[in-house]
């Protein structure tokens, strides 16, 4: 990685502000659900807290509150997490911007200040300038450890950069070391596990991958878009009928690059997702009925073709594994992963993540990301705002 971290700046008496991501899923009760993206924050925080710096201004948004003042998304419990994790007190601000933000920051005897939700101003999505430079304004330098919003030019992820150094945290260079190096430079046999509803939104990642990958193993929803393009019948399948010439496409391309699509030969089907009662497996499915997850013989041809594999990305679920009834194949498949030798296995975030937590196969993988459509679109290539925006090495020599 040719951006600079925090090890690459001296921290030490300076105000640090730090972009996480603390979009982290509440209950009713405003209780947290899941801590990971807090968990994942604490090396770069507990980091610079050991440089010795003035202070560590920590910023995220919560959920989307469209530029409003929202009581339910207020980073409060963030705040009380914090203080758990990091074992010390966490100054929580009602605000994240002006001259009692900033006065409150320099008053304090606190370290750790959480600013406010970046998101009840509506500035923040639309990148503003002014925005950006109100909160370069509370500090000395900016660390970007946010992956999951780096696609999104905002004004704490890319307009801040404009004012103040920049650098990333170890949350972001993770993500960037272990996706770039599947992107570019994968340990072979490179394997490409797909899954998920729509070959819409796996299409640039398809055509991607496929320069690098010696396999691509296709399950979930997205497969009867391609067996429709096979001239298979798919019952009540959900199906993108605008994108079966694409599927089409790629299979060829595929066929011409040397590369294996494998769309698996079973599936267990119902004839209502809602009533699981009258589920079974088939391997041609009849009209009225629809795939809900790969069957028993497409887990063993994957697994298969897994078993030589040196490296894995794994982008989406193989059925509707929300439902138990439908949970099969994608618990065999990260089962499996989990137990894989000598292989790198990089799970892409957002629902596969949300699977191999389901399956608590979490801690075997590599590395899980904990950015969704940032990891999707690192993953197709593209390059991410919020990264570009950081200094780079060699330029700051």
């Amino acid at each position: 990685m040719n951006k600079m971290t925090v090890k690459d700046i001296n921290l030490k008496g300076k105000k640090v502000i730090v972009r996480c991501d603390f979009n982290v899923p509440l209950d009713d009760n405003l209780n947290i659900t899941d801590d990971m993206r807090i968990v994942a924050s604490i090396p770069t925080i507990k980091y610079i807290l050991a440089q010795d710096p003035a202070k560590v201004i920590l910023m995220s948004h919560l959920g989307r509150p469209k530029g409003q003042v929202s009581e339910k998304e207020r980073l409060t419990p963030v705040a009380k997490q914090l203080e758990k994790l990091l074992n010390q007190k966490v100054l929580k601000l009602d605000d994240c911007i002006g001259d009692s933000v900033k006065a409150s920051i320099n008053n304090s005897s606190e370290k750790v200040i959480l600013l406010e939700n970046l998101r009840f101003y509506k500035q923040e999505e639309k990148n503003d300038p002014e925005f950006s430079k109100k909160l370069a304004d509370l500090a000395d330098i900016y660390v970007n450890d946010a992956f999951g919003t780096a696609h999104r030019a905002h004004a704490s992820t890319e307009g801040i950069a404009k004012f103040l150094p920049a650098v990333a945290g170890f949350l972001l260079e993770k993500e960037i070391n272990y996706l770039g190096k599947a992107v570019h430079n994968p340990e072979k046999p490179f394997v490409v596990i797909m899954g998920g509803a729509k070959v819409s939104d796996k299409i640039m990642l398809i055509e991607n991958l496929m320069n690098k990958a010696d396999a691509i193993l296709i399950g979930g929803a997205m497969v009867f878009t391609f067996f429709k393009a096979l001239g298979a019948n798919v019952g009540t399948s959900r199906l993108e009928a605008d994108k079966v010439d694409i599927a089409k496409g790629l299979l060829e391309k595929a066929k011409q690059k040397g590369v294996k699509i494998e769309l698996g030969e079973d599936f267990v089907v119902a004839t209502s997702f809602d009533d699981p009662k009258d589920r079974k497996v088939v391997t041609k499915i009849e009209d009225g009925w629809m795939g809900l997850d790969i069957g028993p013989k497409t887990v063993e041809i994957f697994k298969q073709v897994l078993s030589t594999a040196k490296t894995v990305v794994w982008n989406g679920p193989m059925g509707v594994f929300e439902k138990d009834e439908y949970a099969g194949g994608t618990k065999a498949i990260a089962d499996y992963l989990a137990n894989l030798k000598d292989c790198t296995t990089i799970v892409g975030g957002g629902d596969s993540a949300a699977a191999a937590k389901k399956f608590n196969v979490e801690d075997k993988m590599t590395h899980i990301s904990t950015g969704g459509g940032a990891s999707l679109e690192f993953l197709e290539g593209q390059e991410l705002p919020g990264i570009a925006a950081l200094k780079n090495r060699a330029s700051s020599k």
